[in-house]
């Protein structure tokens, strides 16, 4: 990775993090919380992927629409989360793979 890479990826991430915050306040919440949650448990490819861009653009749409934030994803914000990665790898799975020794891991 270049450091025009680097520079254009920090220009996206900006760009995004404006979109969150043009957002009002109790989406703005949600979405911090779910990428706090999404960034612990979440899928390895979570920065490289649209995930945050898609949650991003369904709220962007939840607001057009008028509709509050948890009419969108519920009370339970973690479930929703869950239920977006549930097919992805995440960081756990690689650890578990680790330490059960399991061939073409990294426990080799």
């Amino acid at each position: 990775m270049g450091i025009r890479d680097i520079i254009e990826g920090k220009k996206q991430w900006r760009a995004h993090v404006a979109r969150v915050k043009a957002l009002p306040p109790d989406y703005q919440i949600v979405y911090k919380e779910m990428q706090k949650y999404l960034f612990k448990v979440g899928p390895i490819d979570l920065v490289d992927g649209s995930l945050l861009t898609g949650i991003l653009e369904f709220f962007e749409e939840g607001v057009a629409a008028g509709r509050g934030v948890l009419d969108l994803t519920g009370d339970d914000v973690a479930a929703f989360c869950d239920g977006l990665i549930k097919d992805s790898r995440t960081y756990a799975d690689v650890y578990q793979e680790s330490v059960s020794g399991k061939p073409g891991t990294a426990g080799k």
